[in-house]
């Protein structure tokens, strides 16, 4: 079994903090979203290689991440794109590197900006047991968010409707980018985009292949991060840390209040600040501030400031000059 992580994405919403690196290489605690996909396929047997789908842009920041971790499956695989308009669409991609790779067995495929709470092993034991091509599928519980993507009806754990990104969802129950298609299928993406389908999101193939073959959905209660914007990023953290913080040994705290669901890496140095629901990369100089749902880019100098909602790119200087 082969597995593909997805990480051909510009993250244009979390401009400027993902300018310059990928928004998959975004730190959770001591490790990053993709690392811990990468974990969960490394310690399956059933997977023998870990494709990683990325750009021209950042392929030689995905070279240096995966020379320098403890990962033996994953390589590199890239996609000949370096700008947002030349993209080929997420299904466009997974197609070339199919041809590309010569994949002919069963491939798991996850977005490696997805923070997903469950064990990826267990859902290749779903996967097995059907025998078909499988999806993970989460309640997102509002009609307002079940907008955003693929829609999914099932009767039992079988799925007998997709509607992707619907204006009138009847139900809460979506599609996450989790699948596992089987060998058999995996020709059928040359086929649909042939037909001229829309090759930008899965969900428009998972919504043609269930009209055609079997698919399965593999329902989860946990929890559930699509890491695209500020707010989804401080959610997610927030999750990880449940309302604790998270402060690494290198950090300098002087007279600094650090509240719920901050966290604060390694080299950073605060002083007389207050922060709350906030994110501060290495280096980052905070003086005299308070800070709330706020993300703050390394090597920034922020000073006499009071931050909420703020999202602030690396080695920014910012200062305020208050009155004596």
């Amino acid at each position: 079994m082969k597995a593909v992580v997805l990480a051909g994405g510009y993250a244009t919403r979390l401009w400027p903090i993902t300018k310059q690196r990928p928004k998959m290489f975004l730190p959770i605690g001591e490790t990053t979203v993709i690392d811990r996909i990468f974990a969960d396929l490394e310690a399956d047997e059933r997977v023998d290689t870990v494709y990683v789908s990325t750009n021209e842009r950042f392929a030689d920041d995905f070279r240096e991440h995966l020379a320098e971790s403890e990962f033996e499956k994953p390589q590199l695989s890239v996609e000949d794109t370096s700008e947002e308009d030349e993209k080929f669409g997420v299904v466009g991609a997974l197609a070339q590197l199919v041809e590309r790779e010569e994949v002919d067995d069963d491939l798991v495929v996850i977005a490696g900006d997805n923070l997903i709470s469950f064990d990826v092993g267990d859902f290749v034991n779903f996967f097995e047991n059907k025998g078909e091509s499988c999806l993970a599928a989460y309640d997102v519980g509002s009609k307002e968010l079940a907008k955003a993507y693929g829609l999914v009806e099932l009767d039992g754990d079988r799925v007998v409707d997709f509607q992707e990104k619907p204006e009138d969802p009847h139900s809460t129950l979506v599609s996450i980018a989790c699948y596992a298609f089987t060998a058999e299928t995996l020709p059928l993406l040359e086929q649909y985009l042939t037909d001229g389908n829309n090759p930008d999101e899965p969900g428009w193939f998972l919504q043609w292949l269930q009209s055609r073959n079997p698919v399965y959905a593999y329902v989860f209660e946990e929890a559930w991060f699509d890491i695209g914007t500020p707010e989804s990023y401080l959610e997610a953290v927030a999750w990880f840390l449940d309302g604790e913080s998270y402060v690494a040994d290198s950090a300098t705290l002087d007279n600094a209040d650090i509240g719920h669901n901050v966290h604060v890496m390694d080299g950073a140095e605060l002083t007389d600040a207050n922060l709350e629901n906030a994110i501060i990369f290495p280096d980052a100089t905070i003086q005299g501030c308070d800070v709330r749902d706020t993300i703050i880019d390394e090597g920034t100098y922020v000073e006499n400031m009071d931050l909420a909602g703020a999202l602030i790119g690396a080695h920014t200087q910012i200062t305020n000059q208050r009155d004596e």
